[in-house]
């Protein structure tokens, strides 16, 4: 007798084809997935190595490791190794450190040239510099970038006809300004008025931006004034006489 074909034969057949499909093409993508996510991983565990960073009182060698940094007037003799610490050595006379430091050689110590209108404060240590101050009547002129002087000058003088508006300071020169008019000064200090003659005198001479007026007696003028006269009438009788005589 002829088997009957099972009515969901040919649909099962398709199906149990279909999940074969499925499952392969599952197998074959799943790889594919799992290198596209396992590649910037191994990317980073390979190229991304985490830098090594010293702590803040520690310097790096140009080996990579981490050492003790050595206290301000000290500088550093002998980098540290796996079994010992940093070697420091003390600041020589006549040099400074003045910050804990990872460094060789110390700073030399600032000179006060006193040639150049400063001295001598405070002395190098092992660890300041010398501190130079501007001498008395002198402005500093030149500052160094640890805004330190370097360079000073005499306070300018103010001339005759002047007088000080502003004093110099050990930082700034002293600033001169002009008498204004019916003002002197004679030293450049300070500007003084013109005096007023009184009514019993009068004006001998105008003042100026570095005179006073000169005044002087009404009286003793008129008298100067007369006798000047009568000197010079006699002066010309003698000479109209001497003449006349001559000419006899």
């Amino acid at each position: 007798m002829p088997e009957t074909p099972h009515p969901g034969g040919a649909q099962g057949a398709s199906l149990s084809d279909a999940r074969t499909t499925s499952a392969g093409s599952f197998r074959f993508v799943y790889p594919r997935i799992l290198i596209f996510l396992c590649f910037p991983v191994g990317y980073a565990a390979v190229f991304m190595v985490p830098v090594l960073s010293c702590q803040p009182k520690e310097y790096k060698t140009n080996g990579g490791q981490c050492c003790p940094t050595c206290n301000k007037g000290r500088v550093v003799q002998r980098d540290c190794t796996a079994f010992s610490g940093t070697q420091c050595r003390p600041c020589e006379m006549g040099t400074f450190m003045n910050q804990p430091n990872s460094l060789y050689n110390c700073f030399p110590c600032t000179a006060c040239d006193t040639g150049r209108g400063i001295f001598v404060k405070q002395n190098c240590t092992a660890t300041t510099d010398t501190v130079c101050d501007v001498l008395n009547g002198y402005y500093c002129k030149g500052l160094t970038d640890s805004n330190r002087c370097s360079l000073a000058e005499k306070h300018s003088q103010c001339e005759a006809g002047q007088r000080i508006k502003e004093p110099g300071t050990s930082r700034s020169d002293t600033v001169c300004e002009d008498c204004q008019p019916g003002f002197f000064s004679k030293d450049g200090v300070n500007c003084t008025g013109w005096k007023t003659c009184s009514e019993s005198q009068i004006k001998v001479e105008e003042g100026s931006s570095t005179s006073d007026v000169v005044c002087g007696s009404a009286s003793r003028h008129r008298y100067v004034f007369i006798s000047s006269v009568v000197l010079s009438l006699i002066i010309v009788i003698c000479l109209v006489t001497t003449g006349f005589v001559k000419a006899r």
